[in-house]
């Protein structure tokens, strides 16, 4: 039960503007990013936030959370007293926070000192002890169950458990309590039922006059909560109505692309596994193996021991497997490096002649894989980091399918990337399947799980179930991964 200041969410004035975007533009260079947006955000509402990866939604959200400046335009803020003001004074009073995509915790910190870090009124002697209460008590009230301590080390963490922390940390009670908490790609590490204790608070803290801007590619999400919802094209604002007045396939078709609803069935290769583990992990040469199971139960662990053991030898010209990244900000990009630099990274092997690389061939692949899977970029010298995080996610795969290994590792690979993009990667991965490359394919997205040709089930560490053909399906996989719980207990 939560009580006095520590109680995480505030009630505002249903329907007073809490956020207004007056003619706001951004450019970066010759590059608009942002181009004449007029949105507001009112008490009470979830408003969505949705469009391909480019489309404008961080620089968006990035000018409402104070990151970046308009550069034309204004961002004005309404705080409690009914007063309208702008600058990061104002957003601080007007209590607006961002879970962002791209996790900004401090990993040497522990989880109470990150808290310390956004909420500048925890000074004096005491502030850990009321740090921890503020944080513990957010997630309390939305991830019941969780096991997360406050003086836990947020790098010994699991990537679940430090989106838990993070999104914690914005419903999190302060000084000045969150009136508008911006969540981007907020369940994108998260599985299916924690995702829908996220998705349940959503709700709850709109209902008592808290408001949320929702930024999500999982278009179920978006309709579970969302009470209005504006589509983003080309740093535009294209469609800005209540939620009700669209369907999915009139949302789709209004960002600009229509995806197939389901992938093309394939048939399942045939022949002997050409990998085996210890641990009952198999697959066959061509096939698509899911692994799944809730988050966190030994399918990561499981990808990198067999992505280490094949990769010991660094002297290979001809690496057996590569490995595509979800965590890209931990385990993927080179952050200080170009485009060119992180796409071509495991093809320089095959790139090389007596110590030097083919420069002329290396910006050639590279090139033609950004042609290929539609790096939106008009130069691949730019900074990885230049790029929007679908697109980091593009460079990712581009990394691993310019080679010529033979085995593709892919851990949650389409977190945060939009409809569009995954229907693209979909039809490539089955391609290269076609050819003969074998895909190990962890996905927190059921639907993801369902294209595979063969679904391992983990639980607690281990595998709990194997599935094939007919049998994988949202019943059977959801099925074995709460039987095995249930023994267990």
């Amino acid at each position: 039960m939560t009580t006095g200041s520590d109680a995480p969410g505030a009630a505002s004035p249903r329907g007073n503007i809490l956020v207004a975007l007056e003619n706001a533009r951004k450019s970066f260079g010759p590059v608009r990013a942002l181009d004449t947006v007029d949105l507001t955000v009112t008490g009470g509402e979830c408003l969505a936030l949705v469009g391909h990866n480019g489309a404008g939604k961080s620089t968006l959200v990035n000018l409402i959370n104070g990151n970046l400046e308009p550069s034309e335009g204004a961002v004005r803020y309404g705080l409690a007293d009914g007063s309208t003001s702008s600058g990061q004074i104002a957003r601080r009073r007007a209590g607006v926070r961002a879970v962002h995509q791209e996790l900004s915790l401090c990993p040497n910190l522990t989880v109470a000192e990150n808290v310390r870090i956004s909420q500048r009124d925890l000074t004096g002697r005491g502030w850990r002890g009321r740090a921890a209460r503020r944080v513990m008590t957010a997630l309390d009230e939305i991830f019941a169950g969780h096991r997360i301590q406050p003086e836990a080390i947020v790098g010994d963490l699991t990537l679940t458990e430090r989106q838990m922390v993070e999104v914690a940390i914005g419903f999190a009670d302060g000084a000045e309590p969150a009136r508008l908490v911006i969540l981007d790609e907020p369940t994108s590490s998260l599985d299916g039922s924690i995702a829908g204790q996220l998705l349940a608070h959503v709700r709850r803290f709109c209902a008592r006059g808290g408001s949320v801007i929702f930024i999500s590619h999982m278009l179920g999400e978006v309709f579970d909560v969302a009470t209005r919802i504006a589509v983003m094209k080309d740093g535009r604002v294209i469609a800005d109505r209540e939620a009700g007045h669209f369907t999915r396939q009139s949302l789709v078709s209004a960002m600009g692309h229509v995806a197939s609803e389901k992938a093309a069935q394939r048939v399942r290769p045939q022949g002997d596994d050409i990998l085996s583990t210890p641990e009952g992990l198999k697959a066959r040469r061509g096939e698509i193996v899911g692994l799944a199971g809730l988050a966190g139960h030994g399918q990561a662990e499981a990808l990198a021991a067999f992505y280490l053991s094949q990769t010991s030898n660094w002297r290979a010209r001809a690496p057996q497997a590569v490995f595509v990244a979800g965590d890209r900000g931990r385990d993927g990009i080179f952050p200080l490096w170009s485009i060119l630099r992180n796409a071509t990274l495991a093809a320089l092997p095959r790139l090389t002649r007596r110590g030097m690389v083919d420069r002329d061939g290396e910006r050639t692949l590279a090139e033609d894989w950004r042609e290929k899977i539609g790096i939106r970029t008009d130069d691949i010298d730019n900074p990885i980091l230049s790029l929007s995080g679908g697109n980091q996610q593009k460079v990712l795969f581009a990394r691993a399918l310019a080679t010529e290994a033979p085995i593709v590792i892919m851990d949650d690979p389409m977190r945060g990337v939009d409809i569009g993009t995954k229907t693209q990667v979909y039809e490539m991965i089955r391609r290269e399947a076609d050819v003969g490359r074998t895909f190990l394919w962890y996905s927190t997205e059921i639907d993801e799980t369902c294209l595979c040709d063969r679904v391992f089930v983990y639980r607690n560490g281990s595998i709990a179930a194997e599935l094939t053909g007919a049998a994988i399906t949202e019943e059977q996989i959801l099925s074995n991964s709460f039987e095995m719980q249930g023994q267990a207990a």
